[in-house]
């Protein structure tokens, strides 16, 4: 019997998320999987398939990003033999190989309206054709739809098929960012640990430092539990030391005094440093010489959240790293941020 995947998470957040996907399962209805890059989409809608009745039918998934219009028409739907150039055999496609289980269509929003149309169609209908062929094929496929985008937003502006994704929204999971479950960090940090601990052959995971404890509290994670997998990753295997606790965090693997930059000439870090606080200068000049008569608390809040906003952006949301840029302490910083809404 398969098993469903395992998902670590304690955070009340994300405990309702899996609440949800275990009352959906049971409900033979399409579905939308809404979150962030790296949140897990894909890994829920596995545990979804596997808690369902359809379990022991097939699960295939798709990442519609991936393929150019014609080949996901193809791949989706399958073609018949000499129905294009190069077309020297039939072709079975992934909604045919789902049949009797669930098919998974990452990336949805990158489909093209004419293979919008052709889901809506067998959503609808649960009939399809090949392309190239005329025989109607009936199914009986779970469709599951994911996204990190707002596909409301799409369809308002006609990006995207507004009556298919009625029809996916019978319900609407919506992942939290790994920032809205700060209390997961440190749960998914140690897992992640002793996984790869054990991949490297090495005996004992030591535990992380209270210092890397910290950093790995206070980053934002813009890339969710697939970033914070990397960096645990390169941490545990950069250690030397399997006895002393891990004290030494990369965020950002990048970060390096000779990481070239768009506007590079090859001059060393610090020749362009001159260059840097006159450009710094100008914008400080700028925002100091409004035309009059001004607001001036409104002028200064306006200030104060544009430098913030620029140091979250140069240091990656690494809030450790941008209140430094700032020269100021991380509570301080903190504060500011809760000041203009930034956190």
């Amino acid at each position: 019997m398969a098993v469903p995947p395992s998902i670590l998470g304690e955070d009340p957040a994300f405990l309702e998320v899996e609440e949800q996907i275990s009352r959906l399962a049971a409900i033979d209805r399409p579905c939308l999987l809404i979150g962030e890059r790296g949140t897990g989409k894909e890994l829920l809608a596995t545990r979804l398939h596997y808690l369902s009745p359809r379990w022991d039918g097939p699960l295939v998934k798709v990442n519609c990003a991936a393929l150019t219009e014609s080949l996901l028409d193809t791949e989706l739907f399958g073609h018949e033999a000499g129905a294009f150039t190069g077309a020297q055999r039939q072709h079975v496609g992934r909604f045919e190989r789902a049949n009797g289980g669930t098919l998974l269509l990452d990336e949805i929003s990158n489909a093209s309206a004419a293979v919008q149309e052709k889901v809506l169609r067998v959503i609808e209908y649960g009939e399809m054709e090949r392309v190239g062929g005329r025989r109607t094929i009936q199914l009986d496929v779970r469709v599951l739809g994911a996204a990190n985008v707002d596909l409301p937003s799409l369809a308002r502006a006609g990006a995207f098929r507004a009556d298919l994704l009625d029809r996916l929204a019978f319900e609407v999971i919506t992942i939290p960012p790994l920032r809205a479950r700060p209390t997961d960090i440190m749960t998914l940090a140690n897992a992640f640990a002793v996984e790869i601990t054990r991949a490297l052959g090495k005996e004992v995971f030591p535990g992380f430092s209270p210092r890397a404890q910290e950093l790995l509290l206070q980053h934002s994670w813009p890339g969710n539990v697939r970033e914070l997998k990397n960096v645990v990753e390169r941490a545990v295997y950069r250690c030397a030391s399997s006895e002393a606790p891990i004290d030494v965090v990369v965020i950002d693997p990048f970060e390096n005094p000779w990481r070239p930059s768009h506007h590079s000439t090859g001059a060393a870090p610090g020749d362009q440093e001159p260059a840097r606080e006159s450009e710094s200068a100008d914008s400080v000049d700028a925002a100091r010489a409004p035309d009059l008569p001004v607001d001036f608390q409104a002028a200064v809040a306006r200030f104060e959240r544009g430098l913030l906003e620029h140091a979250l952006a140069e240091s990656r949301h690494n809030q450790t790293n941008a209140a430094r840029a700032l020269g100021l302490g991380y509570h301080q910083f903190r504060r500011l941020l809760k000041k203009h809404a930034l956190a």
